[in-house]
């Protein structure tokens, strides 16, 4: 299969089933994408391929967001089932977290995104860190979330942010329901829902963007998403997903606190590395 050695092949099988796992589980758990995980993944899948590097990000952001759309959607009915989904605050998100995602996508396509990852990067550590050392109480600024004007413009700053530095949305929006005074189950059930209105507007973005580059792309590509990376390892995350739930659900306050610290920290330290080792390695 591609003239890839059968060692190879079985290497990759493993990598890809925990790449789905952990995105599973991570969906569930804390009401994220995963794509911290997926991207780079699927960097080793299409290197072994051989996709050229120009064009190899693209393609596994892209097939990043296609794998996200339904472990996305089988987290947000596995948390809404369980009645921790404010669906009043996520109908008001809805159009203007797309907006932000397609302004984004824009801006993106015209600009670099080096300072907002800096900027996300401390952010990540900084919260990440206090949310470790001192709970989700250390954070919390108001009582209760702002009206439907306030609502909106975080809907769009969420879509915004996670379209121009490349992150599913959830865990920006549990720290906007944990600064609020909600509790983190409700921002991680939010979270999940969040990234279903992320994933799908991005995914089709990935997919026009690359059109132009059919001829580049492995086969069983739509634009810069891979159909086989998809399958490979959307149907392991999407079995896994309601397992995350179900320890979200068993966990303690604290207990998801420390586990959304060491996230906030770990991928605001990708961003921050990501920046140095391309303008000073």
């Amino acid at each position: 299969m591609f003239g890839i050695p059968l060692e190879e092949l079985a290497v990759l099988a493993a990598v890809l089933l925990a790449g789905g796992v952990a995105t599973g589980l991570l969906a569930g758990l804390l009401g994220i994408g995963g794509g911290a995980i997926i991207v780079p993944v699927l960097y080793y899948l299409f290197g072994i391929l051989g996709v050229p590097e120009d064009i190899r990000m693209h393609l596994c952001v892209g097939t990043s967001l296609a794998i996200i759309i339904p472990t996305s959607i089988r987290s947000f009915l596995a948390h809404k089932r369980r009645g921790a989904v404010d669906m009043r605050i996520l109908k008001q998100w809805a159009v203007p977290v797309i907006a932000g995602v397609v302004t984004g996508a824009i801006i993106a396509a015209f600009s670099s995104a080096v300072a907002l990852e800096v900027v996300f990067g401390l952010f990540g550590v900084t919260l990440g860190a206090q949310m470790l050392f001192l709970g989700s109480k250390a954070v919390r600024v108001y009582d209760e979330l702002p009206g439907p004007v306030g609502t909106s413009i975080y809907g769009g700053f969420i879509g915004l942010l996670s379209s121009l530095v490349g992150i599913g949305g959830g865990s920006l929006a549990t720290l906007v329901f944990v600064v609020h005074g909600r509790t983190m189950l409700q921002g991680i059930a939010m979270g999940s829902g969040v990234g279903v209105m992320i994933s799908i507007p991005g995914a089709l973005g990935f997919i026009i963007a690359g059109w132009p580059e059919m001829a580049r792309l492995p086969a069983l590509s739509i634009g810069y998403v891979s159909l086989i990376g998809a399958l490979l390892i959307a149907p392991v995350s999407m079995l896994v997903a309601p397992l995350g739930v179900r320890i979200a659900h068993a966990f303690t306050q604290r207990q998801l606190e420390l586990a959304l610290g060491v996230f906030l920290i770990l991928m605001g330290t990708r961003f921050l590395t990501a920046v140095l080792l391309e303008h000073f390695a």
